[in-house]
């Protein structure tokens, strides 16, 4: 275990002088040969290092001359990836992302009330009405279905509630996993997106908080009448139930 430990303490120590110097998106990272000097270790240990921040995201690893480590913003991706694979070793039903997002998206919809600013909230409100020119598409409705979320999640102010609701989205992506979506319930949907958007609008945090509720307690519903194995089903990396 010692050679992994090294290789995490070595990439902490390599995001920390990322940090430091102030690098951002787009910098290159001296190349390998001045890192194996500056940090004293191993070639395999650096390599193992660079593989893991490349898999978190805060690098990519540029082949051929002139190439070698360039720094990257890490997304939600690799937050998914872990939290997927926890919950298939948990042998969690998608349910629990669902009822997880019960949980957090009233929270996060009240301090978008407080904070959201107003591009964000002009943001929110070309997603409904772009749902709304474009509810007889459901891949349309799938994706403003998912921005509209992601745009309250982040108007929250809370970075974390950001990464979260983009990586619970991720995992529970309806069309994915099983999950349709007729008219009459695209209709629904937006009407439901429309009340937080005002609630939103008019700064009120407990209406908010009530409005995303109600819309994420009818979601459920909805998918435990009419899609109660999908629910049910196994977490699994990678494949819906």
């Amino acid at each position: 275990m010692r050679p992994q430990k090294t290789a995490m303490l070595l990439a902490q120590r390599i995001v920390g002088d990322i940090n430091r110097r102030g690098n951002t998106v787009g910098d290159r990272l001296p190349p390998e040969r001045i890192m194996l000097e500056e940090y004293e270790v191993g070639r395999g240990t650096l390599r193992e290092s660079l593989r893991f921040l490349e898999l978190q995201g805060v690098i990519a690893l540029k082949p051929g001359p002139g190439g070698g480590p360039v720094v990257q913003s890490p997304d939600s991706t690799s937050l998914a990836t872990s939290l997927t694979l926890l919950l298939q070793f948990a042998n969690a039903p998608f349910r629990t992302i669902a009822e997880a997002r019960g949980g957090l998206e009233p929270m996060m919809a009240q301090l978008a009330a407080e904070r959201m600013s107003d591009v964000q909230l002009a943001d929110l409100k070309a997603s409904v009405d772009n749902m709304h020119d474009n509810l007889d598409d459901q891949s349309v409705f799938l994706e403003e279905n998912k921005r509209f979320h992601d745009v309250i999640a982040h108007g929250s102010g809370n970075a974390m509630f950001g990464y979260l609701v983009d990586a619970l989205l991720g995992i529970l992506d309806g069309s994915a996993i099983g999950i349709d979506y007729p008219e009459v319930r695209r209709v629904a949907v937006h009407k439901a997106h429309l009340s937080i958007y005002e609630a939103i609008a008019e700064r009120d945090p407990a209406a908010s908080a009530d409005a995303m509720a109600d819309h994420i307690q009818q979601y459920l519903k909805y998918a435990e009448k009419k899609f109660p194995d999908v629910l049910a089903a196994p977490i699994v990396w990678g494949t819906g139930p």
